[in-house]
């Protein structure tokens, strides 16, 4: 191979006799490059939405959650907890329970899922609370609030301590909400009255505001102290589910379906995956058709290849009847010009690898392109480039050119050397 690899990077250095076969070797490598750079960014993107969309939801909720099948709620749910903390894979577990609430300050109200949580268990299966970047959790566990007739968080004595309460940011920013600020939560699962059912409300003091940077639950989440929860949802020592984090994340299903038989009767778990089903399953289809819209690019390249190389055949008509005057085999004309296809791949590919990685290691650091969190549940464009990716492109990019050398290789072995040099 190496004197079909010698003439066919000769060819490709020589000077041209007509000027449009260097211009479009050129813009055939320059389209590879684009080609492939922009298939490297378009891929980092959507495995960097993947991963960042994962590892959020992960970070705010766990792995798997353990229900009743009835409404009744789970009761003696202490010595359970404390059973189902001891199975195998399972690495922490944490009490909760939710409940539908009207968020209000003034005239301004928001709507939020609130969960009663034990903050030192919370924090063993998921991170939101470390997310807190205004106040602090710290009033959420039992007994560190203020007590009656001590200074409030503006100085003056509190005869009745509000619960505290922590609040996602859009949330917060909604209602227009700060830290040390009172709002009125106001449940539906109200009390009976004379009049019929009214909802309960009460007072809380908003103790911290965190960040997670996924929009969902930033701005329709809360946490409170599970003993204030019970009681505004009229819940006494009642639990809605049982939080677990586990060791293996993709095994979520076996191991649910593992603490659901220990549970007993009567209970039901769900994951993480099955929560999301519907937005991975999107995902992994808009990468799929991301890659395939971006590789007409490559083609397009191709294409550009097969005419720089039938140019390239017909303006090396005469040197190759004579090579093969002097013996050079057909086989051997056909792997120059294939050759000669491959570098300018390969070429093209090279280059397109750099600036994709480099653009997205550019993007990846510096968060320079923003987006809507309402739209698209996080805030800035997340690129995650990764070594397989530059692998599978580049192996669609090179195979898509060595296809389209095919026809003016052929077509260069296929000529006569009498009829080349008739008129010579």
């Amino acid at each position: 191979m190496r004197f079909e690899l010698y003439v066919a990077a000769r060819y490709l250095k020589a000077k041209r006799r007509q000027a449009v076969v260097g211009v479009v070797t050129a813009i055939s490598v320059a389209g590879v490059a684009a080609g492939v750079a922009a298939l490297i960014i378009a891929l980092a993107i959507t495995t960097g939405m993947r991963r960042d969309l994962q590892g959020k939801l992960l970070g705010a909720t766990s792995a798997v959650d353990l229900m009743r099948t009835e409404s009744d709620g789970i009761k003696d749910w202490r010595p359970l907890l404390a059973r189902l903390s001891k199975l195998p894979h399972v690495v922490a577990a944490a009490p909760g329970i939710y409940g539908q609430v009207l968020v209000s300050r003034g005239p301004r109200a928001g709507f939020a899922l609130v969960k009663g949580i034990v903050p030192a268990d919370e924090r063993k299966v998921s991170n939101v609370l470390d997310t807190i970047t205004t106040g602090s959790a710290r009033d959420l566990i039992p007994g560190t609030a203020n007590q009656a007739g001590e200074p409030g968080p503006s100085g003056a004595e509190t005869l009745a301590p509000e619960p505290p309460l922590v609040l996602g940011s859009d949330l917060a920013q909604q209602i227009g909400a700060e830290v040390g600020d009172s709002v009125l939560v106001t449940s539906p699962q109200g009390e009976l009255t004379p009049l019929g059912l009214a909802p309960k409300y009460e007072r809380f003091r908003v103790a911290g505001i965190y960040h997670s940077g996924f929009y969902q639950y930033d701005a329709a989440m809360g946490f409170m102290r599970l003993s204030d929860a019970q009681r505004l949802f009229s819940e006494p020592d009642l639990l809605s589910v049982i939080s677990f984090k586990i060791d293996d994340l993709y095994r979520a299903p076996e191991i649910g379906q593992e603490i659901e038989k220990a549970a007993g009767p009567g209970f039901m778990t769900t994951n993480w995956m099955e929560q999301n089903r519907e937005l991975f399953r999107a995902m992994k289809l808009e990468q799929v058709v991301t890659f395939i819209i971006i590789a007409l690019i490559v083609i397009v390249a191709a294409l550009n290849i097969l005419i720089a190389l039938t140019m390239m055949v017909m303006e090396k008509t005469r040197d190759i009847a004579v090579m093969m005057s002097f013996g050079v085999r057909p086989e051997q004309v056909r792997r120059i010009f294939m050759m000669q296809g491959l570098l300018i791949s390969v070429i093209g590919t090279a280059l397109g690898l750099v600036l994709g990685y480099l653009a997205s290691w550019a993007g990846g650091h510096y968060h320079f392109i923003h987006l809507s969190a309402e739209v698209y549940s996080i805030d800035t464009l997340p690129f995650a480039p990764r070594a397989l990716d530059g692998v599978i492109v580049s192996a669609v990019s090179i195979g898509i050119s060595l296809l389209a050398t095919l026809y003016p290789s052929t077509s260069a072995s296929r000529i006569l050397p009498a009829e080349a040099l008739r008129y010579e």
